[in-house]
């Protein structure tokens, strides 16, 4: 850190932790036998693109790693907010692979120099009723928070979008000892039209 830095209270942004993301195979245990929410094998990536030529080869680089040899489905979609996510899909629904994916593509955009437009990872899981949740991985604070959809309720001004927050406190509890929570509820945001979700 600086001198400037310091008399002006700036400070490094933390660098991210992807390891942690190694941290979800034994959550995703825990989630099972003591919630009853399994992997869907479905993970994403979020990010901005960037301008020009170096960012898109190396998003065909990822696409064609990950296609590589056994490797999972991929498809690249544009969300209502301009973010892209790049999600993978597993059939077998193997979370430790699932990972790996997801851990390559993030340290791949990172090591290219793209690091400052990943936003976050997702990893959805889903219950013996149909319910949703989706485990967040903020990039830029190295935390997981749930995030649950509750579904869509009608009416005259439209669509409008609800959280099961009571579900995503009880799994944040649940999951404490095992992945880095975010502490901050107000980094918690919701990922409405997710993949997976």
């Amino acid at each position: 850190m600086s001198f400037w830095d310091s008399i002006l209270g700036r400070r490094k942004p933390a660098r991210a932790n992807l390891d942690a993301l190694f941290a979800l195979p034994g959550a995703a245990i825990t989630l099972e036998t003591a919630a009853g929410f399994v992997a869907t094998g479905v993970g994403s990536v979020c990010y901005r693109e960037a301008e020009g030529a170096a960012f898109a080869r190396t998003q065909a680089d990822i696409v064609e790693l990950l296609h590589a040899g056994d490797g999972p489905q991929v498809e690249r979609t544009v969300d209502d907010y301009g973010f892209t996510w790049l999600i993978t899909g597993r059939e077998q629904a193997d979370i430790s692979e699932l990972v790996t994916d997801l851990h390559a593509v993030n340290t791949t955009l990172e090591a290219e120099g793209f690091g400052p437009g990943l936003l976050c990872s997702l990893v959805t899981f889903v219950d013996a009723s149909g319910r949703s949740l989706g485990l967040v991985y903020l990039y830029k604070q190295g935390t997981f928070y749930p995030f649950a959809p509750s579904g869509r309720s009608g009416g005259d001004a439209g669509p409008s979008r609800q959280r099961d927050n009571v579900l995503e406190l009880q799994i944040r509890d649940l999951l404490a000892g095992e992945l880095p929570m975010e502490p901050q509820l107000n980094r918690w945001m919701a990922v409405w039209g997710a993949p997976g979700l």
